[in-house]
């Protein structure tokens, strides 16, 4: 009896060491404090949306990214004391990778909308235009397609997960004669000008620096009803265990507004991406 007594607590005692150590081991670590530890913070973004990043054909490895997102990511890596890591990806791997965990923040011109903020950590904007959100098309189509009713005749293409594409489903939903969608939005101002497709929903502040760098390519007057809030860019975090990333990220924003920096910044690099021709 007294064997088995002793077994027992034994077991018993064992069980409570074990879920002693499992919960030490389990704890979740602080977004901030893992990126410290390892040294650098890991930016994801689809370079491909002048100028707020774009790639320059005259430069290799990561300093081939460039554009406003890029240096404020680098304000913000600078802030925390640690390298910046850039992966490139489609828009919609960015946005799934950074709400599923797998980047610590993504900024890509990322505009604000119901559906991420619920999926995704979104920080204050840090750069805002007044431009709006309209259609790129053919100069020759400009009075031909210049309201949502002249549509139904048009070939309407965007950026697959943009707020583009919410705008058409919320204003359009298939009032076109065909509607498709393109991993970047270069490609679908790139449909426009072959005559691939007739309209672009576009950010129009990017669309006419396609149209001044290209030519034969015009934007209609129409501009979408959006929250305002849509018209500011935000840098993008995971949901979970990133409230104080997201503090520090806050503060380097207003720092940056502050003094004029994104301003600046985008001004700088709309210059630079239009003498490298790209849009």
């Amino acid at each position: 009896m007294k064997k088995a007594m002793a077994i027992l607590l034994a077991a018993v005692l064992a069980l409570a060491c074990t879920a002693c150590g499992g919960s030490k081991n389990g704890e979740t670590k602080d977004r901030l404090a893992q990126i410290k530890e390892k040294g650098y913070i890991e930016l994801c973004t689809e370079p491909y949306f002048a100028p707020y990043e774009y790639v320059d054909p005259n430069k290799s490895g990561e300093d081939q990214y460039q554009g406003m997102d890029i240096e404020v990511a680098r304000y913000i890596a600078d802030k925390l004391g640690v390298d910046l890591k850039i992966t490139a990806l489609d828009f919609t791997a960015v946005l799934a990778g950074v709400a599923d965990g797998k980047y610590d923040f993504a900024i890509s011109a990322i505009a604000y909308a119901p559906s991420r903020a619920e999926a995704m950590r979104l920080s204050d904007v840090y750069y805002s235009s007044n431009t709006g959100y309209g259609f790129i098309v053919r100069t020759e189509d400009i009075d031909k397609y210049n309201d949502l009713d002249s549509l139904k005749d048009a070939v309407v293409i965007t950026q697959s997960g943009s707020v583009q594409e919410a705008l058409y489903n919320q204003y359009i939903n298939g009032a076109c004669k065909e509607f498709k969608l393109v991993a970047n939005m270069t490609d679908g101002y790139l449909a426009v000008a072959e005559g691939k497709a007739d309209v672009c929903i576009c950010s129009t502040a990017s669309a006419q620096l396609y149209a001044d760098a290209n030519g034969g390519m015009s934007i209609p007057d129409y501009r979408f009803e959006v929250d305002p809030n849509m018209n500011g860019a935000c840098v993008a975090m995971p949901m979970d265990d990133t409230e104080s990333l997201a503090e520090v990220v806050n503060q380097c924003i207003a720092e940056l507004k502050e003094n004029g920096q994104t301003d600046a910044w985008y001004s700088e690099y709309e210059e630079q991406a239009a003498a490298l021709g790209i849009e």
